[in-house]
């Protein structure tokens, strides 16, 4: 699987990443957080068709592309089904309070934990990791996980929103994403990429567990 990172969305850093076979020429958007003919054309420049626009979670900077990109590629948005609300209401997706009413198109395809997108010849699994949102979800294959605003470089997503809740973050990480291999590289919903034996070591949101 090729991967690209793009951002796209200055003033949150969002990741948005572009995942795709090179042999099939199909591939998916994660995290579409702004300026959807760029990542159009960026999929276009690599040689790949979006089959899917995959939310991590329903929050604005995480679904702002979605409407459109859709529009220009008739690709299946998936989010996990404890946010799909988020997707239509600028309240529930928090873009309201920052004056740029986000509404995305409904779910294609609602996720839930175990669940598996095929990317050519890649199984990506869904890993319900709910604690920044309720729907927060990290994406899985071999060596490489898309872990959303739910684990970053010496961090974890935000506890002090609506809808979040600290314990279950902490357990998400704990229970689903430290007992992958330590070498699994780790691209997150913002900053740098890292590695779970990297986290487990030095995150220090992670040491009292």
């Amino acid at each position: 699987m090729q991967i690209k990172k793009l951002n796209l969305l200055e003033i949150f850093g969002t990741n948005t990443y572009l995942v795709w076979d090179k042999i099939e020429k199909v591939g998916a958007v994660i995290d579409p957080a702004n300026k959807a003919e760029i990542i159009f054309q960026e999929s276009q420049r690599l040689g790949f068709e979006i089959r899917y626009i995959i939310n991590t979670h329903g929050h604005a900077d995480h679904i702002g592309a979605n409407g459109k990109l859709k529009e220009l590629t008739n690709a299946m948005i998936c989010i996990h089904q404890f946010d799909n609300d988020k997707l239509t209401n600028p309240e529930l997706n928090f873009s309201i309070f920052f004056d740029y009413n986000v509404v995305s198109p409904p779910a294609d395809k609602l996720l839930n934990d175990n669940d598996t997108l095929i990317i050519g010849k890649t199984k990506l699994k869904i890993l319900h990791t709910p604690g920044h949102t309720q729907g927060c979800i990290s994406l899985y294959t071999d060596g490489i996980l898309f872990s959303g605003d739910t684990l970053f470089y010496e961090g974890i997503g935000r506890i002090d929103l609506p809808g979040s809740n600290e314990a279950q973050l902490r357990r998400s990480i704990k229970e689903k994403l430290f007992i992958l291999p330590d070498e699994t590289q780790v691209f997150p919903g913002h900053g740098e990429k890292t590695t779970i034996g990297h986290e487990k070591h030095n995150n220090p949101f992670m040491k009292y567990i």
